[in-house]
């Protein structure tokens, strides 16, 4: 493919930079976003792992967790519509590729994840979480697993 020239070249060139910011930020946000689902689930742990009668550290430990489930969903929802706006910049040239299926499946799945986290959380806050630091401990690795598949995916492009 031939450099556009003369007037056509500033408007694919403007798009082109106008797609690298947007795809940076987008990754940007997923990586923050992800960042708080590794380590929401480990305030998890902890508080699964608090006597009972530690009260202050408890309410601590909850605030935390409250703190941290809030800023999560912003950067989910910033990264999600930067996702969006990508798509709808790239187009889809006559449908897209398997792996993008797969990551987008993905990425629902990671949704729910941080949904679950919420359920979790509120069940902490009433003093009715069933799990083990155990089951906590496991649940906090899917987030790596999810994240690391979806970077693959989304950078290796293997089918």
């Amino acid at each position: 493919m031939r450099p556009a020239r003369g007037r056509n070249a500033r408007p694919i060139i403007g798009a082109m930079n106008s797609f690298l910011w947007v795809k940076a930020f987008h990754i940007v946000f997923i990586a923050s976003w992800f960042a708080g689902l590794f380590y929401l689930p480990r305030l998890f742990v902890n508080l699964a792992g608090v006597p009972a009668d530690s009260h202050a550290e408890r309410e601590r430990l909850l605030v935390m967790a409250r703190k941290l489930y809030r800023f999560s969903s912003l950067l989910m929802i910033v990264a999600i519509a930067l996702g969006i706006a990508l798509w709808l910049m790239h187009g889809t040239y006559g449908g897209h590729p398997n792996w993008l299926d797969i990551k987008l499946l993905l990425v629902v799945v990671a949704i729910g994840y941080h949904h679950a986290c919420w359920s979790i959380l509120r069940k902490f806050e009433r003093f009715a979480n069933v799990r083990s630091e155990r089951w906590l401990r496991v649940f906090n690795e899917a987030a790596v697993l999810l994240f690391t598949a979806i970077v693959v995916l989304a950078t290796v492009k293997p089918f």
